[in-house]
């Protein structure tokens, strides 16, 4: 055992004293009692023992100092990252409520136009040509096309005949639907009611009259509906409506069932382009079978002559051969005379 951990420990400082004190009793009292030198030989076997006893829970107390403040440096560290993931996340949630009030924004803004009547139509006008030019191509296409009569549709969509061009509207009465969902009490609903009934007839039976022109559109019109609830609406509560817009040929659609009719529409676009190229392709072979025809006359012709031109040399051969037979003959007279 050193002077430092002497210094450092208290008990070590107290079995010291005991040692040093049976030392001095000794020193005074040479003839001590046997039991007395045992008993002070196991006191300072205890308090050495002691000592250490308290070395090694002064040992692990430090061990135990050590790990604690290992661990208080952990949790540090983890608060440390969890505070950086909180601000992260607050710097989403910033970003979040920044997008929540542009949308609420565009939300008011959306309301401000579907209160304008104006402005709504052209809403709705411009999300029945961004249908429109989705599903056709540009050249069945005509935007705000007047007809002969001076009517003027939203759209008028080219197709062979039949059926002919059709006509299409988007300008649909939304006020008395409006009305009917903002109403407060059944009288209120119910003239609301008459109201979208008188409205929408009122429509169907205008768009009958203007769009579909016999000799020039097809027999029916497309009545465009920018509005999911609406068309639902429409059938559900006013079918009757629904069945003299048929009655009237005039085809009432929503955003869904226009692309529907569009998507068949450009079939049948696909199948008359079809039906030219193929009368086109049977034209070019009626052509070919045409010059077909003339190029095995003129082999015909050509055969006649090559036919002619060799009868004409096989008598041109024979009459070489008689000149040369009467030449040799002549050269054999002369040859006697000789």
């Amino acid at each position: 055992m050193t002077l430092d951990r002497l210094a450092a420990e208290p008990l070590a400082w107290i079995a010291l004293g005991l040692a040093l004190l049976v030392v001095v009793l000794l020193m005074r009292r040479p003839a001590a009692p046997p039991e007395l030198v045992a008993g002070l030989a196991e006191l300072s076997g205890r308090l050495d023992q002691l000592t250490r006893t308290a070395q090694a829970q002064g040992m692990a107390l430090a061990s135990q100092e050590t790990a604690l403040a290992d661990r208080l440096a952990a949790q540090q560290l983890a608060i440390a990252e969890g505070l950086a993931r909180m601000g992260e996340r607050l710097s989403v949630l910033d970003a979040a409520q920044a997008n929540l009030s542009a949308l609420t924004t565009q939300v008011t803004d959306l309301s401000a136009v579907l209160s304008n009547r104006q402005a709504r139509g052209a809403l709705g006008e411009a999300q029945m040509e961004a249908l429109l030019r989705d599903a056709l191509p540009a050249a069945a296409l005509s935007f705000q096309h007047t007809l002969s009569t001076g009517a003027r549709a939203d759209a008028l969509i080219r197709l062979p005949t039949p059926p002919g061009p059709i006509a299409v509207d988007s300008k649909f009465p939304l006020e008395a639907f409006r009305r009917l969902r903002n109403a407060s009490d059944d009288a209120a609903r119910n003239a609301a009611g008459r109201d979208v009934a008188a409205d929408v007839l009122a429509h169907v039976k205008a768009v009958a009259s203007k769009y579909v022109v016999p000799g020039e559109t097809a027999d029916g019109a497309i009545l465009f509906v920018p509005s999911e609830a609406v068309y639902a609406a429409l059938h559900a509560d006013f079918p009757q409506i629904v069945e003299e817009a048929i009655r009237r040929r005039v085809w009432i659609t929503s955003p869904t069932t226009l692309m529907a009719v569009l998507t068949t529409l450009a079939a049948v676009l696909r199948d008359a382009r079809l039906r030219d190229e193929a009368r086109a392709i049977q034209a070019e072979v009626a052509r070919l079978a045409e010059d077909t025809g003339r190029l095995a006359e003129r082999v015909a012709a050509l055969r006649r002559h090559l036919d002619q031109a060799r009868g004409d040399i096989q008598g041109i051969e024979v009459s070489a051969e008689a000149i040369r037979r009467r030449a040799l003959r002549v050269a054999a007279i002369e040859t006697e005379k000789e």
